[in-house]
């Protein structure tokens, strides 16, 4: 048994590593959209202090009005700039029917209206879309499909979809650039402030409605990609509202408000997932994949609650 567990999976990484790579691979790439998603949380996080539970939902619906435009006869690309105004419209109306009348309110007030902007998304989006998976619309969209094998010396080959590495250098590309952009202009400088006291930063100037317009519209951007990309790799269906909560534990490990934190996370609960699924989820009956995110995740609250990259709170009693 002792053997099974702490020799036999890394004797077989040492006997097949063609396969240990594309196992390397599918962690990446699941890690890199992770953190895609945890991106979308950790911008309203860090601008209201409250978990945005409709972010799932929002992944859906994004990837639904794309889809549903095309599917009505609109081209693909005039489908996606209608979509990425629907997530305007969609931010603005957050700020303005649900933010703005709650400042200053308690935190758990704020997640329970997310939850509630959750539960209104689902019930509008199969009103309008219907409960069917849809097929996301990747040749349209111009992203690229099929194969690619490269050979592993005489070991064997490593075969990578054109459509995981589109999903890697997009998940990337947008990481790179929301994080600049928030770290680097005056709307990040604003942020900041925001996220660390709202009276100080309304006392110095910051609208803060119009922060928080700025920051749910990035959010629905992340959405829509996310939605695009995970789409094109399954398909377009409510149970991708489960998948985006795979980065609660990527939020945990990497801290709630930190962006590299959230790229950290992703790619340890990636790696995680696939290497232990694969070597070790035999010994359990298999199917680890679906919940050793969260183990990962409550061991790092025992020991390092703040996360990876998160701030220790001190609060005075």
């Amino acid at each position: 048994m002792l053997y099974d567990i702490f020799i036999d999976p890394f004797v077989q990484m040492y006997q097949m590593p063609d396969f240990f790579l594309q196992v390397l691979w599918e962690g990446f790439v699941a890690g890199i959209l992770y953190a895609l998603i945890a991106l979308g949380f950790v911008l309203i996080f860090k601008a209201s202090g409250v978990f945005n539970f409709a972010q799932g939902i929002m992944v859906v619906f994004a990837g639904l009005t794309l889809v549903g435009l095309n599917e009505n006869g609109v081209p693909a690309y005039l489908a996606l700039i209608l979509t990425i105004g629907v997530m305007g419209v969609l931010a603005y109306g957050v700020e303005r029917v649900v933010m703005r009348p709650l400042v200053n309110q308690p935190e758990i007030i704020l997640l329970m209206a997310t939850i509630g902007l959750t539960y209104f998304l689902v019930g509008f989006g199969e009103f309008v879309f219907g409960g069917e998976p849809k097929q996301m619309i990747t040749e349209q969209l111009g992203l690229p499909t099929g194969s690619t094998a490269f050979e592993f010396g005489d070991r064997g080959l490593v075969i990578l979809q054109h459509i995981d590495i589109a999903a890697a250098v997009i998940a990337v590309v947008m990481v790179t650039a929301l994080g600049i952009f928030f770290n680097k202009t005056r709307i990040g400088r604003a942020l900041r402030a925001v996220a660390d006291d709202h009276q100080a930063a309304l006392s110095v100037g910051i609208s803060l409605n119009q922060i928080w317009a700025i920051v749910w519209f990035a959010a629905g951007l992340v959405a829509l990609a996310t939605g695009i990309m995970w789409g094109a790799r399954s398909d377009v269906s409510f149970a991708l509202e489960i998948v985006a909560f795979k980065a609660l534990p990527v939020l945990i490990l990497g801290g709630f408000t930190s962006i590299p934190g959230a790229i950290v996370g992703g790619l340890i609960i990636g790696f995680g997932e696939k290497i232990g699924e694969l070597y070790w989820g035999g010994l359990v009956g298999g199917g680890i994949e679906s919940w050793l995110a969260y183990i990962i995740a409550l061991i790092f609250l025992l020991f390092r609650p703040q996360g990876l990259f998160g701030e220790r709170i001190i609060e005075r009693i």
